[in-house]
């Protein structure tokens, strides 16, 4: 009974959509206060049956109820409660709940705190959200309906995937889907400051802490998902450039991009039209993301569906939204004012060239996942494109981007000195001079290492930048001022601590990539490998049972200089429901660099197991600067004027967005 609830909470959430993404935006249009009125309490109402319909699924899959076909397909009374409860978003029709779930939810949370906001544009934002969620509502309900019956019902489930029966994947894709979604508050306030026909810096105030809260949830689900793969697939790697991979991390390219851009208008009402595009652009490529993964044309660890009926309705909602905006935006930009006009040399000429940088990215490594699919498509052969193209065209990208990083934020605002930055960075230019003849010095002259030297050359102009910029806001004539660093607002602590974690987060990937090793050796007890200084030393190995898995469990010990430094016991786990092998490698951290142990086959004489060692520099540096760049984010979130948002407009010639009382 609860599950039937459950699907006519959605059926319910269907028509709250209709009535949400409607008469809002008539009312805004004929100036009807009432009819505005409704989309507030709609809202909310929306959030209320969504949630109460995922909670009746995750019930669904806590007590193991078969009867239902997801839970059949995806669950075993054997899993551990979490592996459980995050099998609900573990399957696709489970995963769009998941996604319609957060989409209401941030509806909701406009209409709560959204009560600075001008009734017209409340209206239409709301009203826009609203069709989304319709759009997605009826996806679910149509041809991925959760909630559908199974009879008789098996007395054992199928068992979730054992990839996904990790705490890591437990929390990615809620995470992922926080940013994913979030961005569609963006999307929807830039197409209701369309409709109203003016942009200012009130809107680009109301729109940034949604934005960088979606930044924000983004990068950490990119950042867990990287952890993910890096230590359950055993391969040794964080980043494969997986066609899904790149479907999360374009759009937080062109989000990141979104985000500095707002500031622009906020600060200076300058590019305007630019900002509005990039709000449609990013939503827009999250929904790109979402059709990928459903629609049975990409091949991944990631991806949830093989349906090509789902495909081409996620392929029609896609046009619809992106081909709808932009056809809105086409019409309405141009009657937009462009905005205050600054010089070239300035910080909005800085953050300009960033947003080129970060779009002209985003581009390539949309072109790169998109080109073998229209390959196929026009019978030109099967091709794939991988990390040598990736990395070849991308990273020639990020070293502008970085060095601008550091040189942008001690611009004036509409003219600045560039000379006068220069010599204020002429400390952060030595120390990365430093950084780059010290690492040639300590690791030799050849191409890989000037490359590694210049990648932490990079990382280190980019901290020192950072801290200068710090240094000039705190001090004063009388040097560094307590009450100057007291004052300084939280959102310049959190644009520091987000370039520091970016910094960070390249020392993780020069050294990864340049000083890795990798040894593959099979080994009888007794027998070592050598990586580093370290030497690993095969014991034996056992099987060993886990709550719904056989595993054989090898023991290694690791040694420094003949002294013991620890003992990893990598395991090949064997799942009975359903059937498959995973990896789970055994990783020994110094906080700075990871020595990583996989065992793999026996030999016909089970006395030797294929074993694989990595010593991996410098990867711990990658999720520090995942963390940081996400604090860095909520840091700024916390700043009281994202909290309070921005006054009504009341000034004069606003009156295009004062709704008729």
């Amino acid at each position: 009974m609860l599950i039937e609830l459950g699907h006519f909470a959605l059926a319910l959430a269907l028509l709250v959509a209709v009535v949400q993404g409607t008469l809002p935006l008539i009312g805004a249009h004929r100036r009807n206060t009432a009819w505005m009125a409704v989309a507030e309490p709609a809202a909310i109402v929306q959030a209320l049956l969504c949630g109460f319909a995922f909670a009746t699924l995750m019930h669904a899959y806590i007590v193991s109820d078969f009867s239902v076909i997801g839970v059949a397909n995806n669950s075993h009374t054997a899993k551990p409660l979490l592996y459980k409860i995050t099998g609900v978003w573990g399957n696709h029709e489970g995963s769009m709940v998941l996604w319609i779930t957060v989409l209401s939810l941030f509806g909701a949370a406009v209409a709560l705190f959204g009560t600075n906001l001008p009734r017209s544009l409340k209206a239409r934002t709301l009203g826009i959200q609203g069709l989304i969620g319709l759009g997605f509502l009826a996806f679910i309900l149509f041809t991925s309906n959760p909630f559908l019956r199974l009879n008789p019902a098996p007395a054992q489930g199928n068992g979730l995937n054992p990839l996904l029966q990790d705490p890591g994947l437990a929390f990615h894709p809620p995470m992922l889907y926080l940013g994913y979604v979030g961005f569609s508050v963006a999307f929807s306030f830039a197409a209701a400051a369309l409709l109203e026909g003016r942009v200012d810096s009130a809107w680009a105030r109301w729109v940034r802490p949604w934005t960088l809260a979606a930044w924000m949830f983004l990068t950490l689900g990119i950042g867990l998902g990287s952890w993910w793969a890096y230590y359950e697939l055993g391969w040794g790697g964080w980043w494969f450039w997986d066609p899904v991979e790149n479907a999360s991390f374009i759009p937080w390219l062109t989000g990141t991009a979104l985000l500095h851009s707002a500031i622009v208008v906020e600060r200076r009402e300058a590019l305007k039209s630019w900002t509005i595009l990039l709000a449609i652009v990013t939503f827009s490529l999250s929904l790109l993301g979402t059709f990928l993964v459903r629609s049975g044309i990409l091949t991944s660890v990631h991806a949830f569906a093989a349906d090509p009926a789902r495909g081409v309705f996620v392929l029609i909602l896609l046009a619809i939204a992106i081909g709808g905006s932009l056809t809105l935006y086409a019409v309405r930009a141009p009657a937009v004012d462009g905005g205050g006009v600054f010089s070239p040399i300035s910080r909005e000429g800085g953050l300009l060239i960033n947003n080129l940088l970060l779009t002209t990215a985003a581009t390539t490594v949309l072109l790169g996942t998109l080109y073998p699919l229209i390959a196929d498509a026009f019978e030109l052969g099967k091709l794939s494109v991988g990390a040598p193209y990736f990395n070849a065209v991308f990273v020639p990208l990020m070293v502008p981007l970085v060095i601008l990083t550091g040189i942008g934020p001690l611009l004036a605002w509409k003219r600045g000195d560039l000379n006068g930055a220069f010599q204020r960075l002429k400390a952060a230019a030595a120390i990365a001079v430093l950084a780059l003849l010290a690492t040639v010095v300590l690791n030799g002259g050849d191409i890989v290492n000037i490359a590694a030297g210049g990648g932490m050359a990079l990382a280190a102009w980019l901290i020192a930048a950072a801290l200068t910029e710090w240094l000039y806001r705190v001090r004063g004539t009388d040097g560094i001022s307590w009450q100057r660093i007291v004052n300084l607002p939280r959102s310049a602590y959190g644009m520091t601590l987000a370039h520091i974690g970016m910094a960070v987060l390249i020392i993780g990937v020069t050294g990864s990539t340049a000083w890795k090793e990798e040894h593959i050796e099979s080994l009888k007890p007794g027998e070592y490998i050598e990586a580093a200084g370290y030497r690993v030393t095969f014991v034996t190995a056992k099987e060993v049972r886990g709550p719904n898995y056989v595993a054989l469990q090898g023991e290694y010990t690791v040694t420094r200089n003949g002294e013991l430094v620890t003992t990893l016991r990598p395991e090949k786990r064997n799942f009975s429901q359903p059937v498959q092998q995973t990896t789970e490698a055994a990783i020994h951290t110094t906080g700075l660099a990871d020595l990583y142990t996989v065992i793999g086959d026996a030999d016909a004489a089970n006395t030797a197991f294929v074993t694989r060692v990595f010593y991996e520099p410098f990867v711990p540096c990658l999720w520090y600067g995942v963390l940081l760049m996400g604090l860095g984010g909520l840091v700024s979130l916390s700043d009281r004027r994202h909290r309070i948002g921005a006054a009504r407009r009341i000034a004069a010639g606003s009156a295009a967005l004062q709704p008729a009382e």
